[in-house]
């Protein structure tokens, strides 16, 4: 029987993957903390848990009609991103994927009332949510890519983390959950952009969007996340990306509302050109995680 062994909500901002004199300068000199946040991880949680499938919940892998999961065997190839290709340009990538944990998905969504499709195709296209967590955290396991409908909402995205942990369930398999994404997602206009690129929290688009943040970093703390899955009609305002949707599915594959599991965070709460980025992680109870 397989088992969800940690999960962790993860910032893929394009900083991350800049060369470091580029990252200083953007940052009045300073490294920003994801950066070694994710180092951290690697070392600390994936070096000692060895999970043998990574799964990410893709917030820029923008689906309509379904959840889509990745099934290839093995996914390579270079990637740019059409969004900033100059800081993203010819990427390699080379992926072991697992296409028996993407079936197993697909019919536990399915069986759950929702929809999901494996797809192989060659040319799927990927996403740098994925692409750029690779250099920092990929070791022999296999990688797993799933999508975020731009359709979906609250529910939904909870009975795919359901589903998620049946599927695990039903395999031999120790698997790692990345929920991918940020937080509050309002962006600076294009004029003035270049002015909020530090990581200080004062280029945060809002106060009013970091103090939302935090409370939920406040909540993540304490393993309340039912306060934060019931309170998503009051975060909805700050456009937290993805819907949210990739830290509900995260937080449903390992018990949902009855889940008191405590983030730990890797990184520094910071700013990207207006968003909310941090790393944080939650690590599997003695006891296990609850039923959702």
């Amino acid at each position: 029987m397989g088992e969800i062994v940690g999960v962790g909500l993860v910032s893929h901002v394009p900083t991350i993957v800049l060369p470091e004199e580029i990252r200083l300068e953007l940052n009045d000199g300073r490294e920003i903390s994801l950066v070694p946040g994710l180092h951290r991880l690697k070392a600390e949680v994936l070096d000692r848990l060895r999970p043998d499938t990574i799964v990410v919940l893709d917030t820029h892998w923008a689906s309509t009609v379904e959840f889509l999961v990745a099934s290839h065997e093995t996914r390579s190839g270079h990637y740019t991103s059409d969004e900033l290709p100059r800081g993203m340009s010819a990427m390699p990538y080379d992926i072991t994927g697992d296409p028996e944990l993407a079936a197993a998905l697909s019919t536990e969504v399915t069986a759950a009332g929702s929809w999901c499709t494996p797809s192989d195709d060659p040319y799927l296209p990927i996403h740098y949510p994925t692409v750029n967590l690779l250099q920092f955290l990929q070791g022999d396991e296999r990688w797993v890519s799933i999508s975020t409908p731009q359709t979906g909402e609250t529910p939904d995205f909870l009975l795919l983390g359901e589903a998620l942990a049946r599927a695990v369930a039903s395999l031999d398999r120790r698997v790692v959950v990345l929920a991918s994404g940020g937080m509050s997602h309002r962006f600076w206009p294009l004029r003035t952009i270049r002015d909020h690129e530090s990581s200080d929290l004062m280029h945060l688009h809002t106060p009013e969007a970091r103090a939302a943040d935090e409370q939920r970093l406040e909540w993540m703390a304490a393993g309340d996340h039912a306060r934060i899955i019931d309170g998503m009609d009051a975060y909805r305002p700050f456009a937290p990306e993805g819907r949210f949707g990739h830290y509900l599915a995260m937080v449903a594959s390992i018990g949902g509302r009855a889940s008191t599991a405590k983030g730990v965070q890797f990184s520094e709460y910071e700013n990207a050109v207006g968003t909310g980025q941090v790393h944080v992680w939650f690590e599997r109870p003695e006891a296990g995680w609850p039923r959702a």
